[in-house]
């Protein structure tokens, strides 16, 4: 039977559709981790998601036999386009079956909106921001996802160098052993930084509450800082902080958090690590209610064999100064205390030699990679 496309218009029920398609697909993969249906739904409703106030997107699903056999969001990020002097399109949300017909119909469908648009290349998969799903996994496809991870099956990257897409960049991810205690080499790194540049450590934040009144905007201020010169990164728009401040520090456990401030409390530091949900996840196949979310508060809150590194974000004058010594120094008692046996650093570049540079002194192994891919749309 012929391929057929069709747009998505942005309702509830037509997402839940593109987003039940993406988790069905995977059904019995123990690798696969979905996503939370509900968070996915805020992520591509225009009225719910604050990236929309400087992105377009166009969503689209492929059917055969009237059977859905495939999706795409095709996204355009007018604020780092702007940034960067490209005109990109970016491809995300991006599942099918192994079968070339399928994909050519929807990669013609997103790339023909794109230059509708006036787009000259097409890129990902990428999300809205950096804290949407981005990269396909080329390596590692037998490792189990994390919360913040895509997984895709090994005929994927088939398909996108088969259509003539190239590598645009790559992003490596490594599974730490929490060792029994703090390394000697941290220790004495950590104590030098606290007394040379008069910095603390606040190891006992009282409150979700108080964690979001007093430095909800620090954190993302100190993101947008931080990651500004990495590839493709969106800054966060007031707006956005806001969001976000409402949608993560609410649900994070405040004793896997480490913030390191200066002689005048201002924000130099910080490292966010959350139990891993990716077994609770899988149980309650994205959906929290009637009873998925037990299965999350008990991951959240119960011992766990696995903590998943979200991100560690350090003011750029601080670089390469120790400050990421002085947050282990902190959070590596907790993980021992907590049973924490492995450690998911969770994607970074490839090339970003600070961010792996923290992971030296750790047993570790890279276990998977993933790839950014590129194709001209002249």
């Amino acid at each position: 039977m012929a391929i057929e496309i069709r747009p998505i218009d942005p309702t509830r029920g037509n997402l839940k559709k593109f987003i039940r398609f993406g988790i069905d697909l995977y059904k019995g993969n123990d690798c696969y981790v979905p996503p939370l249906i509900m968070d996915e739904i805020g992520t591509l409703s225009p009225g719910k998601n604050p990236a929309f106030d400087f992105c377009e997107a166009q969503l689209f699903m492929a059917y055969r036999d009237g059977k859905p056999v495939g999706r795409i969001g095709a996204i355009i990020n007018t604020a780092v386009n702007s940034r960067t002097g490209r005109r990109t399109l970016r491809f995300g949300f991006c599942d099918f079956i192994d079968d070339a017909e399928v994909v050519d119909a929807l990669f013609a469908a997103a790339e023909k909106w794109g230059r509708e648009k006036g787009m000259d290349e097409i890129v990902g998969p990428m999300g809205f921001t950096d804290l949407d799903y981005e990269g396909m996994l080329i390596e590692g496809f037998d490792e189990m996802g994390t919360m913040s991870t895509l997984y895709n099956y090994p005929y994927y990257p088939k398909q996108m160098e088969r259509m003539g897409f190239k590598k645009e960049t790559d992003w490596v991810e490594y599974r730490m052993t929490v060792p029994d205690a703090v390394p000697d080499k941290h220790l004495r790194i950590a104590n030098i930084v606290k007394q040379k540049y008069n910095l603390r450590v606040i190891d006992n934040i009282p409150s979700r509450k108080w964690l979001k009144d007093k430095y909800g905007l620090a954190i993302f201020n100190l993101i947008n800082e931080a990651y500004d010169g990495l590839y493709g990164y969106s800054p966060l728009t007031p707006r956005q902080i806001e969001h976000y401040i409402d949608m993560y520090l609410g649900v994070l456990r405040l004793d896997c958090v480490s913030l390191i401030v200066d002689k005048d409390d201002a924000l130099v530091g910080v490292g966010i690590s959350i139990p891993s949900l990716a077994r609770a996840l899988q149980n309650c196949r994205g959906r929290l209610f009637p009873f998925g979310w037990v299965g999350v508060l008990k991951a959240l809150k119960q011992q766990n064999d696995v903590v998943d590194l979200l991100l560690v974000a350090v003011k750029p004058e601080y670089l390469s100064k120790g400050v990421n010594a002085l947050l282990f120094a902190q959070l590596i008692p907790v993980y021992i205390k907590l049973g924490f046996k492995w450690a998911e650093s969770n994607p970074e570049l490839d090339e970003n030699a600070n961010v792996q540079n923290q992971w030296q002194y750790f047993e570790r192994r890279q276990h998977r990679r993933r790839r950014a891919f590129i194709k001209s749309l002249r």
